[in-house]
Formats: structure tokens, C-alpha cells, sequence
């Protein structure tokens, strides 16, 4: 793995690398390696993490730095991190590198301990679909994500063969259709997750955006760069395979995850519909639903 060979092969300021508080956490999250699980529930609102941990049977931690709320305990034996986010790519970025590190690194000696070692994941996020028939709060489980977020152009990266015919694709189609104010790059789901997660969700290819409003396609008052965006954004198919949503991590997250060697999915409660103009009238109940279904996929694996 890319991240772990570099630690060992160069030689570099490991204080302002890999940065820690003067109790030993990690600097952003402020957490030490015990307090994670193998399997992290990921959430971009601070106030959804005790909308997930309130199923837990027990809650063995709580922390708090900035935006990062963290809540790890167990459920029906299997234990289990909630880790908020905060909104956008910068802050996975953050918490993807520093989740990585707790799980290989030995932070007092600032060693890797545990090179190979494997989280899984998983987002409950919220996403607006671009298609009139892809329901208000349905739930949808992005196989691929575009990134228009720019994040994993900083890293040097290993695409599969399908992220690169999809990435070849996708540019043809914007030398058409879509002028594009950067080079995306593409990002997959984990397969296992995948089919395990996903099997009774819908299935797309989701958009990472580095805002909700110009980038989502959303004129106000400041003038979009392209008025037919979301009209060439639903003509784009791949394998049978379509553009169905818009978020803000998704992408970073999958990118991410494979390049640091861990399992990612992104599942997605849809509370907009951006075709019909749609809104969720219960945006909470229909977060709560998805938060139950991932539970009990993890419970029962």
C-alpha cells in the first residue's frame, strides 16, 4: 500500500506528519487507536452520530474535537464506531488518513504496527437524485463516484480497469456535453460491501461535489457555469449504468479507502429529487430507516 511503503522507504519530520495531542491522541479526531472498531459508520452531521449509537446495546466511548463526534460500542456482540465527518472532501481527507492511522500505527513510537490491518467503511449519508424516477426516501448504494472535488488528484493512485474505462468514457462524453471546471477522477465501492449493503438498494454512479449549490447545479443568484448541467449529467450512461445522485463525500471516501487498503460503501437516503422538484416531508424518519437497515446487515453477516 501506497501510504504505509512511503512511511518506510523516505525519512521524514514525523511530528509534523502524523500530528498527536499531549494526552497521545491522534490531532484532528482526538482519539487513540482502542477507540475505534474495524467497522466505521461514517456521518456527515454531528447530531446523526446518537441517532445511530442509540441502537448500540452498550456505548463504551464518547468524543468530541471540533466537528468529529465519535461513538464506539457494541451491538449484539459486534462492535462498532460512528464517526461524524462534518460536510465535504476536505474533512474526509482528515478523517480517512487519521482513521488509517489509528489502525496501523503504534502513535507513541510512530511506528506501524499493523500494515495490512482492514476497516470497512460504510456511509449513511443523505443525496439528491437527478431522476424522476428514483424516489424521495428510497435509498440508493453508489457502485461508482465521480469526484469533481479534486481531493485524489493530491495522491497517486491505483484505478481499476472498469474506474478506467469509466474515466475514459465520462471524458468523451464531456468533450460533447459537459464542460467541466476540473479533471474529475473515479472511485468504486468495495464489492463485498457492495452486495452485502446494496443487494436491496438501488444502484448508481453518484457525483461528488465540492459545494451544494453551483456545483449541485443550483442557479440562485449567482449564474452556474452551465445552465444544461443536470440535463447533460442524465444523458451520461456507462454499461447500462447511469448518473443517479449528487453528495459531497462519497468519492473522497472511496478514493481514499482503496489507496490506504480499506473497505468503502456509501449508501445514500435520497430526500430530494432535483427532476421533480421534490423534497422528503420526513427527512429524520427516512435517515432513521436507512440507519436500521445497515444495522441489521451488519448484525446479521
Amino acid at each position: 500500500m501506497y501510504f504505509a511503503d512511503s512511511i518506510k522507504r523516505t525519512h521524514f519530520m514525523v511530528n509534523t506528519e502524523i500530528i498527536t495531542n499531549p494526552d497521545g491522541s491522534i490531532y484532528h479526531l482526538s482519539l487513540h487507536p482502542e477507540d475505534i472498531a474495524k467497522i466505521i459508520i461514517t456521518v456527515g452531521d454531528p447530531d446523526r452520530v446518537a441517532m445511530v449509537s442509540k441502537y448500540f446495546d452498550k456505548v463504551t466511548l464518547k468524543k468530541q474535537n471540533r466537528e468529529f463526534v465519535t461513538h464506539t460500542g457494541e451491538l449484539q456482540g459486534k462492535q462498532l464506531t460512528v464517526l461524524s465527518t462534518g460536510i465535504g472532501t476536505d474533512n474526509i481527507d482528515i478523517v480517512l488518513n487519521e482513521l488509517d492511522i489509528l489502525a496501523k500505527f503504534d502513535l507513541q513510537k510512530l511506528e506501524i504496527t499493523n500494515p495490512d490491518y482492514q476497516l470497512e467503511v460504510i456511509r449513511i449519508g443523505t443525496s439528491g437524485t437527478i431522476h424522476s424516477d428514483i424516489p424521495v426516501d428510497s435509498f440508493l448504494a453508489s457502485e461508482f463516484a465521480i469526484g469533481l472535488d479534486g481531493l485524489l488528484l493530491y495522491y497517486l493512485t491505483n484505478e481499476h480497469k472498469i474506474e478506467k474505462e469509466l474515466y475514459s468514457h465520462f471524458m468523451s462524453f464531456c468533450e460533447l456535453h459537459l464542460k467541466l471546471p476540473m479533471r474529475p477522477y473515479i472511485a468504486s465501492a468495495d464489492r463485498q460491501l457492495m452486495q452485502e449493503f446494496g443487494s436491496k438498494m438501488a444502484k448508481g454512479i453518484t457525483v461528488t461535489c465540492p459545494g451544494f449549490y453551483g456545483p449541485q447545479g443550483r442557479q440562485i443568484n449567482a449564474k452556474i457555469f452551465q445552465e444544461n448541467y443536470l440535463n447533460s449529467l442524465r444523458a451520461f450512461s456507462f454499461h447500462d449504468r447511469r448518473i443517479t445522485n449528487f453528495e459531497m463525500e462519497t468519492a473522497g471516501i472511496y478514493g481514499l479507502a482503496r489507496e490506504l487498503g480499506h473497505k468503502s460503501l456509501s449508501c445514500n437516503a435520497i430526500l430530494a429529487n432535483r427532476a421533480t422538484g421534490e423534497f422528503s416531508k420526513e427527512p429524520q424518519k427516512t435517515i432513521d430507516k436507512l440507519i436500521t437497515e445497515v444495522l441489521t446487515v451488519i448484525i446479521n453477516r
